[in-house]
């Protein structure tokens, strides 16, 4: 199981290392910056971004006129690190599992920028036999949007070593499949289908609990991480962010207006995102969703990422232990009072 993580990632660094080579020939400002994002109100900070041109509008008051943004959307973190490591998007908006990795395996090559989001993941299931997590049998099965590597993925082995035994951390690894949120939505909401847990993020764990017969919370990740967990933040080569460090700091200074804009005017927002993604919840609805406790957690800092961190050393993922979250994220996040 290790063994084959672990060749995975091996390749990821070779094609990371040529990848990062390339850049550094070439290195010099852009004037279009691709993003990439996933589906769920947990990018919704991006959003407000894309409508708003708010880093287009920050890099300009920094002195940088013509940019422009490209905004991509992938159905999980795996596929929007392979689109970063063959030059494909300049910058990931992601969860904490997938820049630990990169960090680690291109030596420090991949950094974060700021956090975006860090609302509660849930373990949910329409099965009435799953009521906690000792309750998975071998054949049951649990969407998650990357095996093994995604912040979902990752927590539940946290879970897994709670409830099992520290050496028992990987235990529910062979019960984890890859669906995007929204195919992993649809599989609870088909009741012959055989994935009836999923490992669910905003809006989805509103819509699942509503729609879903018999669907209920296993697990949150605040009860497993004691506090909120950064699920999404940006993150980019550091080669990227050495040509472009005033991009950098717009996209800092972007983030950190369309988190004031969610707090400011809430309704304002999910319109916004409501637009840009299709989402066919109602806006009150969404609205009724962020009352919820920790759905208003948007913060530049990042929140619960070294015990993430210590967790994926001891278990062998992580070849380097940060002593701090600063080791992986870029100089213009350290002001922030993060962990």
């Amino acid at each position: 199981m290790i063994t084959h993580l672990r060749s995975k990632l091996a390749a990821g660094v070779l094609i990371a290392a040529a990848v990062l080579t390339a850049n550094a020939a070439h290195a010099q400002q852009k004037s279009e910056v691709a993003l990439s994002r996933q589906p769920g109100i947990f990018y919704m900070p991006s959003h407000i971004m894309e409508k708003q041109k708010l880093i287009e509008k920050h890099a300009a008051s920094l002195g940088v006129s013509g940019v422009t943004t490209k905004w991509i959307t992938f159905s999980g973190g795996g596929a929007q690190t392979d689109a970063l490591l063959a030059g494909g998007v300049d910058i990931l908006n992601t969860g904490t599992g997938n820049l630990l990795l990169l960090w680690d395996r291109t030596r420090g090559g991949v950094k974060g920028i700021v956090a975006t989001s860090a609302q509660p993941m849930t373990l949910i299931s329409r099965d009435a036999n799953i009521k906690s997590i000792r309750d998975f049998g071998p054949s049951d099965k649990i969407a998650v949007p990357t095996v093994k590597v995604s912040t979902q993925a990752i927590v539940l082995q946290i879970a897994a070593a709670e409830a099992f035994g520290a050496d028992q951390w990987s235990k529910l690894d062979s019960n984890t499949v890859q669906l995007g949120h929204p195919d992993a939505y649809a599989a609870l909401s088909n009741s012959k289908h055989e994935v009836h847990t999923h490992f669910s993020i905003p809006p989805f764990t509103f819509l699942e609990l509503k729609n879903v017969p018999g669907a209920h919370i296993v697990l949150s990740s605040p009860d497993v991480m004691g506090g909120p967990l950064s699920q999404a933040q940006f993150f980019t080569t550091t080669k990227f962010a050495d040509a472009n460090p005033k991009i950098i700091q717009a996209v800092r200074d972007a983030t950190k207006e369309a988190q004031d804009v969610i707090r400011s005017d809430t309704r304002q927002a999910v319109e916004i995102y409501k637009e840009i993604t299709g989402d066919k919840t109602s806006v009150e609805e969404l609205l009724d969703l962020l009352k919820e406790p920790g759905m208003m957690e948007w913060n530049l800092e990042p929140q619960g990422t070294m015990k993430f961190a210590a967790h994926l050393f001891k278990t062998g993922t992580l070849k380097n232990q940060p002593k701090a979250w600063t080791d992986y994220y870029l100089p213009v996040a350290h002001d922030l009072k993060g962990n």
